[in-house]
Order: structure tokens, then sequence, then C-alpha cells
């Protein structure tokens, strides 16, 4: 399907690939075919794609759910998710997942650019993404209480991983607003910058990130994305392991 048709568009360059969210006209609203095409987009990456932008045309990066589609009657809608039995049910917010889950690869590094507002559906976007380089103008809120649903686009444990139990709790239960130094200051931030100056920050850090060895980023994420898991004498296991496989590769002896 077209991007106009799903309001949302993949383009390549090289070894990065650019996601738009592109509904301006609603704040880049997101509805369940949004979703299902950014899944897709994990399918359609070239092989040579080493990071992946996210980000929304317009003044928004993303408004959340669209709740003119949510709250009508058709596929997608409350009305009918609340009709299916319990576990197709469940089953299909699993594919609602996958349109944000993708970003978690561990052969890509994932960036979101977010200006203006990212709520709800669009907060967990931004959280799905590996760093986030906000504009000063960017405000966070975890919006899904204020409906009477929780968050469930896979974003409650990135943001525990990133803010703690505590202020996860009160940035979810409470829905409120934060804005982008507020975000800056508790680790959600990876860069704050003047929103004229949110495109170079963006190339600026994807730059940095294709500078090094491809192996050696991807073996570099593994390690991160797993060391909360592991206790610190797995993750120095896991440390030697990785270097030893890089050692190899480097000497013309890896598999």
């Amino acid at each position: 399907m077209t991007a106009e048709a799903t309001g949302v568009r993949l383009e390549c360059d090289g070894p990065v690939a650019t996601v738009t969210l592109c509904r301006p006209d609603v704040l880049n609203a997101q509805t369940p075919a949004m979703w299902r095409a950014m899944s897709e987009f994990s399918r359609d990456l070239p092989g040579d794609v080493r990071v992946v932008v996210v980000r929304g045309e317009g003044r928004a990066f993303s408004a959340g759910l669209d709740l003119s589609v949510a709250g009508a009657s058709g596929p997608g809608s409350f009305a009918e998710l609340a009709t299916l039995p319990e576990q197709e049910c469940a089953d299909r917010i699993a594919e609602f997942q996958a349109g944000f889950t993708w970003l978690h690869r561990p052969d890509v590094i994932s960036v979101a650019a977010v200006q203006g507002h990212a709520i709800g559906a669009g907060f967990q976007l931004a959280l799905a993404c590996d760093l986030r380089v906000l504009a000063e103008d960017a405000k966070f809120s975890m919006a899904e209480v204020t409906l009477g649903l929780v968050p469930d686009l896979a974003g409650t444990k990135r943001l525990v991983d990133l803010v703690g139990y505590s202020r996860a709790l009160e940035i979810c239960a409470t829905g409120r607003r934060m804005d982008a130094a507020e975000a800056d200051r508790i680790g959600l931030a990876t860069l704050v910058v003047p929103p004229a100056e949110l495109d170079v920050a963006v190339r600026d850090l994807t730059a940095g990130l294709l500078a090094g060895n491809r192996d050696a980023v991807v073996e570099i994420k593994a390690l991160i994305a797993g060391a909360t898991g592991r206790s610190a004498a797995e993750q120095q296991r896991a440390e030697r392991e990785a270097q030893t496989r890089r050692l190899r590769d480097l000497a013309g002896r890896g598999e």
C-alpha cells in the first residue's frame, strides 16, 4: 500500500533508512494501518541499512492514537477489539506491537527525531527507538490512562529501563505532560537541540554511528541491551565472548 493510504513511508539511502509518519494534518495521529505498514518495513529493509531514523512530518512527531479510527466501529476500533475472544484480542494487539518492536532489531540502531507532541502511541514510538534526539519544543505524555487504557505498544519496559520503576509508574498513571528539559533530566533524551537544529543534529549523530565498524557496533548494542538482565559476572562473560568473536573476525578467522 502507498504512503498516502497508510500514513507512513519508508525511504532508504544507503546505510540509512527513514521512517516518516506523514499525516501532518492530524499531527501524525496513528492508526492500525500505520502499525501494520511499519511492521512490514522490517521485512522490506535492505541488508546494508545500519541506522533507522523515525520522524514525523509537520509540527508534531505524533499526537498518539487516532481516536476517530479507534472510536469508530470498523477494523482496529475499540468496539471491534472488545468483541473478540480474549486470546484473539491479545493476538491482534501483538500484531500492532510488531510495528514498534522491529526497531529493537540487533543489527540496526534506531533514532527518533522528536519535535512537538509525542503523546501516547507517539511517546511509545519514540521509546521503541534506541536513541532520541529532541527539539526543545518536544512534549511527551503517556496519555492512555486518560482513555481508561494502558500503554500496550511495547513502551512500558523501555520506559522503566530508562527512568526506573517509580518514575515510570508516575508518568503512566498520571498521563501528565513533560517537556524536553525534564525528559533530558530523567534520561529519556539522548540530545536536546533547538527546533531549527533537529535535522542537523540527527544527521551528525547518524554519521557518528556509521563511522564505527558495523560488526563491532552490533556486538556493542547486544552487550548494552542485555546488560540490565545479566549479573556482573554474566556481563563480563558476554564481553569476553564478544571480544573473542571480534578478534577472530579481524584476524580473518571468524566463521
